[in-house]
Order: structure tokens, then C-alpha cells, then sequence
């Protein structure tokens, strides 16, 4: 009977009007596209990275994220474009969609750029209805087979920051229009919708030596009527090459990070979230999962080549 409660409880998060709907990322600093489509082409180069998240491992039917992007400069270096494909499944219920994104960027000077970007693209939520174990098992409300909904989205964001990336600031909303999530085209009404989020970073990277760098950087979320949620994370960087840090997440986690880039081109990223909320007692922590890769260096005589991250 509990695992029943619990199962349903997670679709009334996943679905419900206004709630937290889009999921959290423990490597944000190191993968920030994926939040900010502004930040699509503001390394001189392309870069593919995969996000792999298991959430809350050791309760079933926990929600597990898998994000693809990829992004990239204009032979100008004056626009991004960019992409991503996801697939976000909490117990019977799953989030799958792909984005596109163009960004512009504007020099303020030699040193600062600004950039503005959009991003569009289509959503289908699902509910496998055979998953579920009703108390009437007449009830109609869910069917057996799988229910689905299809809807666009769009995006926006602005970037401001260093051509060495050195600090940066920006923020972002995803699902701007809260389109309605109807799963029955009989249905006259719904209470399901797009939540629109809004999200802000900002990092600053201090040179201790030649050698290594410390870098602190918040993420600030927040989404009606949740409460407002941020994270406060620190890593220290050596040779631009490795890696170690931590982040505390206000009234959700605190994270344990490392990180690798092999032959200036391939990155590795690993985090652990331990769970400072009640769902500890059932949960041994989050694992998060980041593959990147760059290539297809853009060569400019106005642009230096930004490292990987």
C-alpha cells in the first residue's frame, strides 16, 4: 500500500499546476547550457556533454534524468547555436523532449561579452497507466495503457561574462507560456501545467598560483509556489585539468564533486549527493554522470580559445 501512495505521490509532483517540474544538477557549473540557452557559443569552440542523473538511488521507481546537448560558435563567434535531447522518468511517469537554441553576443569591450539567447522546442509527457495500482481498480481516471501529452516550449536568457572565462552572471526562464498538460482529448479542463522557472548563476574564478584556481558559484531557483532554492558550491582547479569540490543545496543536499579533462578535449565529472532532507532514511544519496567532449575549434584573430571547463 505504501509503495501505491509513494507512486502516486510522485505524479502529483511531476504534474500538478506550478510545481517543481524541472529537475536539479549537481555539475551546473560545468554544464550550464542545459540552463541557459544564452550560453550556447560563448566558448570559441563545440562541445557535446551527456548528463546521466539517479536520484535518491535505493527507492524505487526514483527519478532518473539523461540530457545530450551540444553547442557551438558561428565561424564569427558572434552567435551560438545549440541543441539537447532528455528523457526525465519518475516511477510510471516520463518526461521526453529536444530543444533548439540560437544566442547572439554582443562585445562590450576587448574582455566582456553579453549575450541573449531563446530556445524552443517540444515536451511529450507520458503516464503508463499499467504501472499504477489503484484502490478501485474500475476507476477510469487512468487507463491501463499509456497516456500521453504533446506540447511546445520556449525559453530565454541573457550571459554575461569574460572572454577567459574567468566570472560570468546569468539567468534564464524555461517554459515561458505554461502550456496545459491534457492527457484525454475528451477532457474539458485540467489543472496540470508548464511551470515557468527562473533560474541564476554566477562564479568567479580566483588565481592562487599559476597552477591552481579556486572557483565559487551559486545557482538561484525558484518556481511558484515553492519555496526559493539555491546552491552554494566551491571547487578548486588545478592545471585546468583537475578538479575537486562540494556545494550545498538550501533545503535539499549537499554534494561532494570531481571532475578530469584528458588530452585538453575529453571531460569526466562525477557528484554525490548526500540528502539532508527526511528521505534520507530511505535513499543512499544521488549519483550524477557527466561526459563531455570539444571539438571543432573556431579560429578567430579577435578571439582567444577558451579551456574546457
Amino acid at each position: 500500500m505504501k509503495k501505491h501512495i509513494y507512486i502516486l505521490l510522485l505524479i502529483v509532483i511531476s504534474f500538478v499546476a506550478k510545481a517543481q517540474q524541472l529537475p536539479h544538477y549537481s555539475n551546473y557549473m560545468v554544464n550550464d547550457y542545459v540552463m541557459n540557452p544564452a550560453i550556447g557559443g560563448s566558448n570559441s569552440y563545440f562541445e557535446g556533454k551527456s548528463n546521466n542523473r539517479y536520484q535518491w538511488v535505493g527507492i524505487t521507481d526514483a527519478p532518473r534524468t539523461y540530457i545530450l546537448s551540444v553547442n557551438g560558435p558561428t565561424k564569427s563567434l558572434k552567435m551560438g547555436l545549440g541543441g539537447l535531447l532528455f528523457t526525465d522518468i519518475v516511477g510510471p511517469t516520463r518526461r521526453t523532449g529536444f530543444y533548439l537554441s540560437y544566442a547572439y553576443h554582443l562585445k562590450l569591450n576587448e574582455k566582456i561579452r553579453l549575450s541573449f539567447g531563446i530556445t524552443a522546442g517540444l515536451l511529450q509527457f507520458a503516464v503508463d497507466g499499467s504501472k499504477i495500482t489503484l484502490r478501485d481498480p474500475s476507476d477510469a481516471v487512468i487507463s491501463n495503457g499509456i497516456q500521453t501529452a504533446l506540447m511546445p516550449d520556449f525559453g530565454a536568457g541573457f550571459y554575461l561574462y569574460s572572454t577567459d572565462k574567468k566570472w560570468y552572471v546569468g539567468a534564464s526562464v524555461p517554459q515561458i507560456m505554461q502550456n496545459k498538460i491534457k492527457f484525454y482529448e475528451y477532457s474539458t479542463s485540467t489543472l496540470s501545467k508548464l511551470a515557468t522557472h527562473y533560474y541564476a548563476t554566477a562564479g568567479y574564478k580566483f588565481d592562487v598560483n599559476d597552477d591552481f584556481k579556486i572557483e565559487p558559484s551559486t545557482c538561484i531557483k525558484y518556481v511558484q509556489p515553492a519555496p526559493l532554492q539555491f546552491d552554494i558550491g566551491l571547487r578548486g582547479i588545478y592545471k585546468d585539468k583537475y578538479w575537486i569540490g562540494g556545494a550545498f543545496r538550501y533545503l535539499d543536499a549537499i554534494s561532494a564533486m570531481v571532475g578530469i579533462t584528458l588530452q585538453e578535449n575529453i571531460l569526466f565529472a562525477y557528484s554525490y549527493d548526500f540528502t539532508t532532507t527526511a528521505i534520507r532514511k530511505y535513499s543512499t544519496g544521488t549519483h550524477e554522470i557527466m561526459i563531455g567532449l570539444k571539438f571543432h575549434q573556431q579560429k578567430s584573430a579577435t578571439e582567444t580559445s577558451a579551456r574546457m571547463k
